[in-house]
């Protein structure tokens, strides 16, 4: 048997890598052959997947301090994680933020010295951004936008979320009350207008328009192409030449929910795996019930706090997922 360790991270306890080695150590020492290759969505995480960061730049973070920001460039291209420079975590969490003065500017920062180091092409992870800004810090720090012309700039994102819903979809969890919502969202409607008459482009009729708080159609505006997160990692990391090889998948997250099935690891990994017959087996850290049940034909479930606990599960997470792999290995050998 061959199997394929795809997961995603868990955030806050592990990381992809992390997961799957634990699912790597299961398979060897059970004899069984493992590709391990870590996953993400396009948000948090999706530059540890792709190389992980090879250079560190002092850029404006989301409270508008200098912070020390994490990117790749090899070659020509560069991989830039919006949370890393414009992130929540950054700002303190939903209770730190400033859901009003929140900015994006670190991640323009990061895309001009991308530029300014002859990247020719660029790719940038949305999600776990601080900001509502509608991305016009980051556009604003962009130098000569037009250089852009010159660059593929490929815009990973995970949601379908149109500019002007940005603030009514994601604001309330950056910390914004729902009067700050409203303000924020009559700014992203000025902005839209903006974009229409500075770069002739309507940021409201695009899919993934606010995700990150409207980046996602600010840089589609100067250029980007938004692309399905999963997708675009897939493709890098050539899952799709990987999949035939194998004779199981399993993959992971720290939660599954409804959302997992739409643009997430756990759902791109189970519909590509269908495509060629493989099973698919998912270890979680946390399952919504009806979730599993909805999926059962497709998808095995194994959820850590229903094996093991809560508190195991979220202290001695590796390990955790490391027996709940063995533990699926043995059952596909046995049958």
């Amino acid at each position: 048997m061959r199997v394929l360790a795809a997961p995603d991270k868990f955030k806050g306890t592990a990381t992809a890598h992390e997961v799957a080695q634990a699912i790597g150590h299961a398979c060897w020492e059970l004899d069984i052959e493992c590709v391990e290759l870590p996953m993400a969505d396009g948000g948090d995480g999706i530059l540890d997947v792709l190389g992980g960061p090879n250079r560190t730049s002092t850029v404006t973070g989301p409270l508008g301090n200098p912070i020390e920001a994490a990117w790749r460039l090899h070659k020509d291209t560069a991989v830039i994680e919006m949370a890393r420079a414009s992130g929540l975590v950054l700002a303190g969490g939903k209770a730190g933020n400033d859901a009003l003065d929140a900015t994006s500017t670190g991640t323009g920062e990061l895309i001009d010295k991308a530029l300014d180091l002859g990247a020719k092409r660029i790719v940038v992870g949305l999600g776990g951004s601080a900001s509502t800004d509608g991305g016009f810090g980051a556009i604003r720090a962009i130098s000569a936008i037009s250089r852009l012309k010159q660059v593929d700039l490929l815009i990973a994102c995970d949601v379908h979320t149109t500019f002007t819903d940005a603030a009514v979809v994601f604001g309330p969890q950056k910390g914004a009350s729902p009067a700050q919502v409203k303000m924020l969202t009559r700014r992203l409607e000025r902005l839209a207008q903006m974009f229409v008459e500075d770069f002739a482009f309507d940021v409201t009729a695009i899919k993934g328009g606010g995700a990150a708080g409207g980046l996602g159609g600010a840089l589609a505006a100067i250029g980007g192409r938004l692309v399905p997160g999963f997708e675009l990692v897939a493709d890098e990391l050539d899952l799709y030449d990987v999949l035939p090889t194998v004779d199981l998948v399993i993959t992971g997250e720290g939660q599954l929910d409804e959302t997992s099935f739409a643009g997430k690891v756990v759902g791109g990994i189970t519909q590509l795996a269908g495509e060629y017959g493989i099973p698919v087996a998912a270890i979680v850290g946390v399952a919504d019930p009806a979730v599993i049940l909805e999926w059962a034909d497709r998808i095995t479930v194994e959820s850590l706090v229903e094996r093991f606990g809560e508190d195991i599960a979220l202290n001695q997470t590796k390990e955790s997922i490391q027996r709940a792999a063995t533990s699926l290995l043995r059952s596909r050998l046995d049958q």
